[in-house]
């Protein structure tokens, strides 16, 4: 990323507040970047702390510029410096469908197990359907005695590249499964065109009509050359009688 201007709600997960802050200032001398800044900030707070703090007051500068918060200076003095460091994901609320991609298997399993030990049926759906659009997760509920068999559905799950919670439940063990989901690139296929010579837009090559497909002109010559008996025979042309035709009815007197 090259300029804080790049920034979006899904992008914004892979900086951290150093990155943001040496953005911040790189991008700050273009022309017309102070009427972009609160757009910018509204941003960076879906994923980071932002603090106005008076860099004049001793007690807001101990407590900011203590070396765990990135600074960066405002377009508009009147407004102070401001403070930055990343939100820290806590708990399953804090949960988005652009920050979910942005944390482990381990530190999801986490979080679930700070869910007051519910287990998977105590997540709500909503939350349920932010987890999967990131992660492949299955349970398996097993007695106690069972869940570490050899060659059985822990062991399995481990071998997949599976990360697991499990969670005790009386003489049963809840056992939570959760894997990261590859992301797929979309692939766009775009028919190339070139120009005519009329302007218009058409493909490198053009559709050939089958060979027994004929245009109505072909169809007018066809008709005019065939010399077939079918074709040359026309049910409207004078009928001439015999003698016409060479034949002499009183010469037969044979009839």
């Amino acid at each position: 990323m090259e300029s804080i201007l790049d920034i979006n709600s899904s992008n914004i997960w892979t900086l951290d507040e150093f990155q943001l802050a040496t953005l911040w200032e790189h991008t700050k001398a273009q022309e017309n970047f102070a009427s972009s800044e609160e757009k910018l900030l509204n941003t960076i707070r879906l994923a980071f702390e932002v603090v106005h703090y008076n860099a004049k007051d001793p007690r807001e500068v101990k407590k900011y510029e203590d070396g765990k918060w990135a600074l960066v200076t405002h377009c508009k003095a009147g407004k102070g410096n401001i403070a930055l460091r990343k939100k820290v994901i806590r708990r399953l609320s804090d949960l988005s469908y652009e920050n979910i991609k942005h944390i482990s298997a381990a530190t999801l399993l986490e979080l679930i197990d700070r869910n007051f030990g519910g287990g998977w049926d105590s997540i709500s759906l909503a939350t349920k359907d932010i987890i999967e659009s990131a992660f492949d997760v299955s349970t398996t509920q097993l007695p106690a005695s069972r869940i570490h068999a050899k060659g059985g559905t822990l062991e399995s799950k481990v071998a997949q590249g599976y990360d697991v919670l499990e969670i005790a439940k009386g003489t049963w063990v809840e056992a939570i499964f959760a894997k990261k989901k590859e992301l797929l690139e979309k692939v766009r296929f775009n028919m190339e065109k070139t120009d005519s010579e009329d302007g218009e837009r058409e493909d490198d090559e053009e559709e050939e009509l089958p060979e027994e497909t004929a245009t109505e002109e072909e169809d007018d010559e066809i008709n005019e050359n065939d010399d077939t008996f079918y074709s040359s025979f026309a049910p409207e042309a004078e009928i001439k009688d015999e003698e016409e035709e060479g034949f002499n009815v009183e010469d037969d007197s044979s009839l």
